[in-house]
Parts: structure tokens; C-alpha cells; sequence
């Protein structure tokens, strides 16, 4: 049986204001960016709406890209419990969406995503869209970090495949496997 080489991989960062999302190409190591952008929910005043809303959203970004797999941040911890079982609603309503079409999903933990993508379990939303710019290739850091959040999701879960190019033994490896980004 031969190995699929490419793989569509959706990211989502859930929330009830905005929600990220990121679809990036997997192939082999090397990652191709398809699309990024936000889910604007401030506008809905009810939360059942928003649900609808995220669950709706997600199922046409699946029937326009067809992912492999979705990955998505886990809910952190907060203080207030309120926002935490919104938060986890919205997750749940994204969750459902993907395993409506039969799509795998998986979890990430935040400091493992900021960890995975910079190196830096503690990097601020900003470091991480920095760093995703280079290995990405785009040009603007958008203004709702949401949606490089979500990148980072997806590019967090190519890694854990054992794409893991930061995985390498040294530089030396490192440049002969990835040629193109010397510069």
C-alpha cells in the first residue's frame, strides 16, 4: 500500500468573538499555505447563534478544502468558568463539524503549539505569527492574530507527524534536507 505524500491540513483556533482557522499543504517537509483568515462571531448576541454559526462556517471550509485532518487548541484554563464553557462549546461545535465528514481530529495544548513553532512554550501571539511568516512565506502578519493561531495549530500537527524539521540532528542535516531556504 503506498503512502499518501500530501496531506490538507485544517487548523482552528475556537473562540466565541473570533475564531481562527488555517489550511496549510502538507508535503513531505515541505508546507504550502492555501488559507488563513478569522470567523467574525461578535456580531451574534446570542450564543446559540454563534454555535451555528462556527459549526456552519467549518463545514464550508472542509467542503471547499477537503482536508486530511483537523487540528485543534485545546481550551486553556481561565479563571472565569463562564468563558471556559463557551469556549469549550464553541471547540465541541468545530469537533462536530469535522467528525460529521468523517474528518480525524486532534488536540494541542497552547504552550505545545507556541513550543512547537518557535521553540518557546512562553512566545507571545506575535513571536508565533513572526515565525510563521518565514516558514510560511507571506507578506502580512494579519491584524486578528487568531488566524496565524490557527496556522500554528495546523503546522503544529504536520510537526508531530514526524515532519518535524526543527527535529533534525543539526544544521548540516537540516540544510541538505531543506536546500531552498538558504539564503
Amino acid at each position: 500500500m503506498q503512502q499518501k505524500t500530501e496531506n490538507i491540513i485544517l487548523g482552528l483556533d475556537p473562540g466565541t468573538t473570533v475564531m481562527g482557522y488555517g489550511i496549510i499543504l502538507s508535503k513531505g517537509n515541505r508546507l504550502e499555505l492555501l488559507q488563513f483568515g478569522v470567523i467574525h462571531l461578535s456580531k451574534y448576541k446570542e450564543h446559540e447563534l454563534k454555535l451555528k454559526k462556527i459549526f456552519d462556517r467549518v463545514i464550508s471550509i472542509i467542503e471547499e478544502y477537503h482536508p486530511d485532518e483537523v487540528a485543534l487548541e485545546a481550551p486553556f484554563f481561565g479563571k472565569n468558568i463562564q468563558s471556559m464553557l463557551k469556549l469549550g462549546r464553541a471547540q465541541g461545535v468545530a469537533m462536530a463539524a469535522a467528525l460529521s465528514r468523517q474528518i480525524p481530529i486532534t488536540e494541542y495544548a497552547p504552550k505545545k503549539i507556541k513550543q512547537c513553532v518557535t521553540g518557546n512554550g512562553n512566545a507571545s501571539k506575535e513571536q508565533v505569527a513572526h515565525m510563521l511568516k518565514d516558514i510560511l512565506h507571506f507578506e502580512e502578519i494579519p491584524k486578528l492574530l487568531d488566524a496565524t493561531d490557527a496556522l500554528a495549530v495546523a503546522i503544529t500537527h504536520h510537526y508531530q507527524k514526524g515532519n518535524n524539521i526543527r527535529g533534525n540532528k543539526s544544521w548540516s542535516s537540516f540544510l541538505k534536507q531543506n536546500p531552498e531556504r538558504i539564503a
